[in-house]
């Protein structure tokens, strides 16, 4: 076989391993996709039957039940236009609460209820770690005797 022969199938062989990979990432990357839909999209059916996705809302006001168990938690997920009952096994994250946000994965049932496997609690836009929240309430303090001190001293 002669040198160039053996390039060209050295580079056909990178290219086929190359396409390869390419193929095995791309399928892992869909199979671990994840997409996110409110109650209303799962109400009108844009949501995916018996696939993972996540659901997004606020917790209903009074829907948060605990049974017998004490792992086992039904609450309803509302984006105030429709309503969509959960359940899910297992420890609620700290900032869960009725009538703040939370997200929740897992697959929708044919009955209608959405069986979470994971539940994440939202926090606003506001919220800051109590160090950071020191830290900026400091530094307001400090600024704020920096701009008495220089007013006393220019009077």
């Amino acid at each position: 076989m002669k040198t160039r022969h053996k390039r060209l199938l050295l580079i056909a062989v990178g290219l086929v391993i190359l396409g390869l990979v390419a193929a095995l990432v791309l399928n892992a990357f869909r199979s671990n996709l994840v997409f996110f839909f409110s109650p209303t999209q799962v109400a009108t059916g844009e949501a995916p039957k018996g696939k993972a996705f996540r659901i997004g809302g606020l917790v209903k006001e009074g829907s948060l039940h605990r049974e017998a168990d004490g792992v086992t938690i039904a609450f309803v997920m509302t984006d105030t236009a429709h309503d969509m009952p959960v359940r899910y096994k297992g420890i609620l994250p700290d900032l869960f609460k009725e009538g703040k946000g939370a997200v929740a994965q897992g697959k929708l049932g044919d009955d209608g209820l959405f069986t979470a496997s994971e539940v994440l609690a939202k926090h606003d836009e506001n919220y800051m770690p109590p160090e950071a929240a020191k830290a900026v309430g400091d530094a307001q303090a400090n600024k704020a005797m920096i701009e008495a001190t220089a007013k006393t001293v220019k009077q």
